[in-house]
C-alpha cells in the first residue's frame, strides 16, 4: 500500500484519521495528514503489537504493518506462523521460473538441507558448490540460489536465466545487467514468489553479498529461503520498509 506520512492527503488519510477516530484518538478528519495525525500514530505505534507480536516501528508512518495493526488492534496475533514448507499461492504472483526455483528451494528446505561436519562443509553444500569447482568449505548462499534456478531449467546450464555462479553480488549484478532488477526500498515494489533478493556485507565497496530466494510478501514482511545465512536451509522474515545493507531484488522477465 502507499505509505502515508505528514503531508500525505486524500481519501487514504481519510480511511486513517476515521480509524484513529473509532480508536478514541480525538482528531479531526481533515484528510490531511498533520502533526494531530502524526502524533496519533506515533501514539498508536507505542502501544500495539504487528502481526507476528512484535512492536511496531515508531516513526509516525503509515504502512502496510501499521495499516493492519490498526485494523486489527490487539496483542494476540492469530495466524503469525509462517509455513515455508508450502508454495505460496498464485494469487501472490511470480515468474513461473522463479517459481519453480522457489520450489526446489522448498523441497531442500523440507529435507533439511544444511551444513555437516564444519562450517560450509557437508554433502549437501558440496553439491551446490559443485557446478562452480569451488572447493567444500566455501561460502555457499549463491551457490544454492543457482542450484534451485538450475533445477527449474532440468539440469541444463544452458536455459538458466543466469550462469551458475557462488558469488551472491554476481548474481545480482547479472540480474541488473539484464535489466531485471529492483532498487530497495521502493515503496511501489512489491516483492513475489521465486524473486532473488540480493545484500551486501562487510561494506558497499567489499564486493561481499548475500543473496536469497522470496518466498513470499505480505502485510509489509518479506519471507525468504536462504543458505549460508544459518547453518542450514531456512526461512528468515523481514519487515520490507526497514531492510538492512539491501542490494536490490532480481525477477525472471
Amino acid at each position: 500500500m502507499e505509505l502515508l506520512k505528514k503531508g500525505s492527503t486524500g481519501p487514504r488519510v481519510n480511511e486513517l484519521q476515521r480509524i484513529l477516530h473509532e480508536l478514541d484518538f480525538d482528531i479531526p478528519v481533515t484528510s490531511v495528514f498533520d502533526t494531530a495525525t502524526y502524533n496519533a500514530v506515533r501514539t498508536f505505534q507505542a502501544a500495539h503489537l504487528d502481526k507476528h507480536g512484535k512492536p511496531l516501528e515508531v516513526d509516525g508512518k503509515v504502512g502496510a504493518i501499521t495499516m493492519w495493526a490498526l485494523q486489527n488492534p490487539r496483542s494476540i496475533v492469530t495466524n503469525a506462523e509462517i509455513n515455508y514448507k508450502v508454495m505460496p499461492g498464485l494469487d501472490l504472483g511470480g515468474h513461473p521460473t522463479g517459481r519453480r526455483a522457489l520450489h526446489f528451494a522448498i523441497e531442500e528446505l523440507k529435507a533439511g538441507a544444511g551444513e555437516i561436519g564444519g562450517n560450509n562443509r557437508g554433502k549437501w553444500v558440496k553439491k551446490y558448490l559443485q557446478p562452480t569447482g569451488l572447493p567444500e568449505g566455501s561460502s555457499w548462499c549463491a551457490a544454492f540460489v543457482s542450484w534451485c534456478f538450475l533445477q527449474a531449467a532440468e539440469g541444463d546450464k544452458s536455459k538458466m536465466p543466469f550462469k551458475y555462479t557462488a558469488g551472491a553480488r554476481n548474481i545480482y549484478n547479472q540480474f541488473r545487467d539484464k535489466g531485471w532488477h529492483f532498487l530497495s526500498p521502493d515503496e511501489n515494489f512489491t516483492p513475489q514468489p521465486g524473486d532473488i533478493v540480493a545484500w551486501w556485507r562487510v561494506s558497499m565497496p567489499s564486493g561481499s553479498g548475500h543473496v536469497g530466494i522470496v518466498h513470499h510478501f505480505e502485510d509489509g514482511f518479506m519471507y525468504t529461503i536462504e543458505g549460508n545465512k544459518a547453518a542450514n536451509v531456512t526461512g528468515f522474515s523481514y519487515v520490507k520498509t526497514r531492510l538492512d545493507k539491501i542490494l536490490g531484488f532480481g525477477r525472471v522477465r
